[in-house]
């Protein structure tokens, strides 16, 4: 298996004693940071920058033709963005005081604890990739367009607030932090980190595991593994789900429900990158993001003291909240549209032609269930339906006596006011579907109840009878 490349922009080490650059070379693989350049002529430092997405450099101080010192100022000037790290071999106060007055983000005597440079590297890559996410999250919030839509075919939505979520969420992709999904059940928490991994490219599996109910021992054993002769029984090393996720994404649904031994190990997985399997005493390396979905208000639970406070930092570090169905309404007629495909498609049924009123008939009702209820009552009423229209028996036992009253509802025009002409009315109709389905013609034409081309005509002809 290959190693991955980490973290995800190069490493570059410049010192002009190789021996020096062949030693930190070693140290820092043997902790898991691989992608790494390394230069003993400074005066190549300049090329190296422009051939390279190089986020960290770190850089010896003392160096024949071009001093550490002119590197950093340099690379402060044309390159602000990445993060400096000056080595001596001299613990000199004023020479640290001045490095990191002229931007350095560190300083460090070459002969310091191993365990403290690597502390300033790693906190020098984190703040790194948070820099990097921060500058691709305020790129797609700025737009108002989806970059892969195609990602998010499964979402039948005209939301504008999914859709500024689907925004955020293909700004967040490519980063190697935690995500926390939060949502009332059945709203498509697993759908959302389904979106996730394929929208980061990664080419490992998603591996999906669900904690509740899960024992501290059966935790650690499905996540982590276990070596031969662990315990009774384990008479072969197993693979954790962790491992199986690397180069993907490893998704922990209903994490709220996760015991508090557990939860330490889980902190501890995503704190310092590592773990052991059970009966081993050589750690591992986590090569997979992870990402945590529950129901719960997790905020509350860390305030209560039943959920980790630092934990809870950890995990939060992107979020993202789905809506309840009952706060996004406007999706109503889409969703019922398309899970009566979907039932029709596999009841092996023609499609049937759904009753008007259906979708303003439910929107009294508050969905505890969210889509995945709606989806059920829709499927149930397809094998119901005998006729060419969907059987609305279902959704009338649903809502019991009211639903006659809200089928018969009709729209009202103000008595004093003059009636619009059906063109004036078509019009309407197509712009105010359109702007609910953020201009996406395939969403707007399922609103009003017509074909895309047709839409596509009449929005021609509008078009054509403006100018």
């Amino acid at each position: 298996m290959n190693q991955l490349a980490y973290p995800q922009f190069n490493i570059l080490l410049v010192d002009d004693e190789p021996s020096f650059l062949r030693s930190m070379s070693l140290t820092l693989e043997r902790y898991g940071l691989n992608n790494i350049l390394t230069c003993s002529e400074p005066q190549q430092v300049q090329s190296l920058m422009s051939e390279h997405t190089i986020g960290l450099v770190l850089l010896d101080l003392t160096m024949p033709v071009i001093s550490g010192q002119e590197l950093l100022k340099w690379l402060t000037e044309e390159y602000p963005d990445v993060s400096v790290i000056i080595f001596s071999g001299l613990n000199q106060v004023d020479a640290a005081v001045n490095c990191v007055k002229q931007g350095a983000f560190d300083y460090i005597v070459k002969t310091a604890d191993q365990e403290q440079i690597l502390e300033s590297i790693k906190r020098a890559i984190h703040t790194q990739e948070l820099s990097l996410e921060n500058q691709a999250l305020r790129a797609q919030l700025l737009s108002s367009e989806l970059n892969n839509a195609d990602h998010f075919a499964s979402f039948i939505t005209a939301d504008p607030n999914m859709m500024s979520t689907f925004r955020y969420l293909e700004s967040i992709a490519p980063s190697s932090q935690p995500v926390l999904i939060t949502g009332e059940s059945g709203v498509g928490k697993e759908l959302i980190a389904g979106a996730i991994h394929e929208l980061s490219g990664r080419k490992g599996p998603l591996v999906t595991v669900n904690v509740a109910g899960l024992d501290d021992n059966i935790f650690s054993d499905t996540l982590f593994g276990h070596a031969r002769g662990a315990f009774t029984g384990a008479d072969k090393v197993r693979q954790g789900l962790v491992e199986s996720a690397a180069g993907g994404t490893l998704f922990l649904d209903e994490i709220g429900d996760l015991s508090a031994t557990s939860q330490v190990k889980l902190l501890r997985l995503l704190q310092e990158g590592e773990y052991y399997p059970i009966g081993s005493d050589r750690p591992k390396r986590i090569q997979a993001r992870v990402i945590v979905a529950t129901h719960q208000n997790l905020a509350e639970q860390q305030q209560k003291g039943t959920f980790r406070k630092d934990l809870y930092y950890r995990l939060r570090t992107h979020m993202v909240s789905i809506r309840a169905l009952r706060e996004r309404l406007n999706d109503l007629p889409l969703l019922i549209d398309h899970f009566m495909r979907q039932a029709c498609d596999e009841l092996q049924k023609p499609y049937l032609n759904i009753p008007n009123a259906l979708a303003l008939h439910l929107q009294g009702y508050s969905f505890p269930g969210n889509v995945r209820e709606l989806r059920a009552l829709v499927f149930d009423a397809v094998s119901q339906s005998e006729q060419d229209t969907l059987n609305i028996s279902v959704f009338e036992k649903l809502l019991g006596n009211h639903s006659k009253d809200v089928f018969e509802r009709s729209v009202r025009f103000p008595e004093d006011q003059p009636l619009p002409t059906l063109t004036q009315l078509s019009k309407l109709l197509v712009e105010e579907a359109m702007n609910r389905s953020n201009h996406n013609q395939s969403l707007a034409a399922r609103m009003l109840g017509i074909s895309q081309p047709a839409l596509s005509k009449r929005l021609k002809n509008m078009k054509e009878g403006e100018e």
